[in-house]
């Protein structure tokens, strides 16, 4: 199956929410944001396989084979076709979900390109309204620019608090034991990795 790279995420054609729902059943959640091949989720399943893990993704031919993978495979993830800016709310209740991840969001580089960028006010949105009080949000990136653009988005919304401090990108490495494709590759070759956590403020 051939998947395309890179997708348009404000096309009409993402506005209606057309995916599969998770599978919700009580299980502690852990979203990301992007979640291409879900690697990283795959791996969190292997150390932790209570919870549920949950990946969205615009490129529906993804999702379709990670699904396959993970009945497959018996593990408990599942990829969601849908724009993650419109429709975490359509999929989650308030605070229902303990953990998110967005990993290595593709960095349209192009400046008329800028505004399909995921991390932006709308996403938080998203995120603030699914995750628990005390959750946390996790994002890594390897362009410079696109971390900055995260920590400008998430800095300046009181419903989040920076771990590290304000303004200041977390520097213990990544804490969950495990590594998507993009963080393996660009530690393999040198890249730096920027990284920022939060956690949902009490409302």
């Amino acid at each position: 199956m051939r998947i395309r790279q890179h997708v348009n995420p404000n096309q009409l054609h993402f506005t209606r929410f057309r995916g599969e729902r998770p599978p919700l059943d009580g299980r502690l959640v852990e979203l990301e944001v992007g979640c291409a091949d879900a690697q990283f989720l795959f791996e969190r399943a292997t150390v932790d396989p209570s919870r549920l893990y949950v990946g969205l993704e615009i490129r529906e031919d993804l999702t379709i084979l990670v699904n396959k993978r993970a009945r497959s495979l018996g593990v408990p993830v599942h990829a969601v076709f849908c724009q993650a800016q419109l429709h975490v709310k359509e999929l989650f209740t308030a605070g229902s979900v303990e953990r998110v991840y967005v990993n290595f969001p593709d960095p349209w580089f192009k400046r008329r390109h800028h505004e399909r960028r995921m991390v932006d006010d709308a996403l938080a949105e998203q995120i603030a309204h699914a995750l628990r009080p005390g959750g946390e949000v996790f994002v890594q990136s390897d362009v410079w620019e696109i971390a900055l653009d995260a920590m400008s988005t998430f800095d300046s919304d009181a419903r989040f608090e920076n771990v590290a401090g304000e303004w200041t990108f977390w520097k213990q490495g990544n804490p969950y034991g495990v590594r998507s494709w993009r963080e393996q590759n660009a530690e393999e070759t040198g890249l730096p990795v920027w990284r920022i956590m939060y956690r949902r403020a009490m409302d």
